[in-house]
């Protein structure tokens, strides 16, 4: 399409650039015969000569200005009745005059469009002034407004097109994500029966490794169910944010080395709307990030704070690991970046949708230092503070 849309405005800009060269060489010869048939009516007396003469100039009407070598204006054709007079009042009689400004414009505008026609009259060099019709300015004007309203088509089905690419390709992630939830379910119901039956087999219900596995199925169950989510719009309800955050830690920081160390820090009164299984696939995914950049020994510490006048809930996530660059700090959260060899590059992406398209917040880098580490901040909603809520 692109291709074509070029194709037909190169086409039309050579056919009118043709069009406007034979037409300005036509008014040109127009203009040439108009001086000479002017030349003629003052140097003949024959009648009906004239006659003729005066045919052929009112067929070649150009709008001219005729001047003489001192620039005195001598006469003019085809110019702005409406202008060309001016009504001058003296001594009680009511004259008409040539409006000086607007012939002096009028002069100045065809100087600069095309050389004059000289012309040798009554012992004196008189030079014809003329400016191109308004059919060939119209002309000129007209491959920009073509051009203009290909553009627009362009546009419009450009947007149309990824408009309808980007609602299938969500539709398809839709139909995978739920494929998925729905293949997960029978594994993991088998998985949470078996692990019922070994408690009973070998009466272990306060076995520690058992407890854990029987967390990793319930985790399971949670992303089966994030997944099952995914397409529709997920009820929120009034929760803290800090203990929602405080339990997915919890959870999480038994899952990665010991060489990390996590804290936790900031309000514990602030509330907002959440969806658990949803917020929770936030935190891991920034969490994840955050264990990836840390390499060897660092830290990750998440912070809690509000703003009260603006009903706002700022999270903070910061890792000591190597950074971004200032350059890549919306790059990150584009689909296919990764700077992992094994990664696919759908963590960020995914964080950003579910914080702002299922939560109604915001995500960005906050900051980040190569080699010292970085910061995301997550924005959701305040529903409400509490007395000892800070600001």
């Amino acid at each position: 399409m692109l291709s074509f849309a070029i194709v037909i405005a190169s086409g039309s800009l050579l056919y009118t650039n043709y069009l406007v060269r034979h037409i300005a060489q036509s008014e040109r010869t127009r203009a040439q015969v108009w001086a000479m048939s002017m030349k003629q009516v003052l140097a003949s007396d024959d009648n009906d000569f004239l006659n003729y003469v005066f045919a052929v100039r009112d067929s070649s009407i150009v709008p001219a200005i005729v001047t003489n070598d001192n620039g005195d204006i001598q006469l003019s054709r085809g110019l702005d009745a409406t202008k060309t007079f001016i009504k001058l009042q003296a001594e009680g009689n009511k004259k008409l005059k040539y409006d000086p400004a607007y012939f002096q414009s009028e002069l100045a505008y065809m100087k600069e469009q095309h050389a004059p026609i000289k012309l040798a009259v009554l012992n004196e060099h008189w030079l014809v002034y003329y400016k191109d019709s308004d059919l060939l300015r119209q002309l000129k004007f007209f491959p920009f407004i073509q051009l203009s309203v290909i553009a627009i088509f362009l546009l419009m089905a450009y947007t149309a097109f990824s408009s309808s690419r980007k609602s299938e390709q969500n539709q398809v992630w839709v139909g995978l994500a739920k494929e998925t939830a729905h293949q997960l379910g029978t594994p993991i119901s088998s998985l949470m029966a078996w692990i019922e039956l070994m408690k009973e087999k070998f009466n272990a219900e306060e076995d520690p490794l058992i407890a854990e596995m029987e967390n990793d199925v319930k985790r399971l169950e949670i992303v089966a169910d994030r997944f099952s989510k995914i397409g529709s719009k997920p009820k929120l309800e009034e929760l803290g944010v800090y203990e929602v955050v405080k339990d997915f830690v919890d959870y999480f920081r038994v899952r990665v080395s010991k060489n990390i160390s996590f804290e936790l820090t900031g309000n514990p009164h602030l509330k907002a709307g959440l969806n658990v299984p949803l917020f929770d696939w936030v935190l891991e995914n920034l969490l994840k990030n955050a264990v990836n950049a840390i390499e060897g020994k660092g830290s990750i510490h998440v912070d809690i704070s509000g703003n009260k006048i603006k009903k706002q809930v700022f999270i903070d996530v910061t890792d000591t690991g190597k950074g971004i660059p200032r350059s890549k700090f919306d790059t990150v959260f584009q689909p296919g970046y990764t700077t992992r060899k094994r990664g696919w590059g759908l963590g960020l992406s995914l964080t950003k949708r579910m914080v702002e398209n299922y939560h109604d917040g915001q995500i960005f880098v906050r900051d980040s230092e190569l080699g010292k580490g970085t910061t995301f901040r997550i924005v959701l909603k305040n529903i409400r503070h509490d007395k000892q809520t800070a600001a």
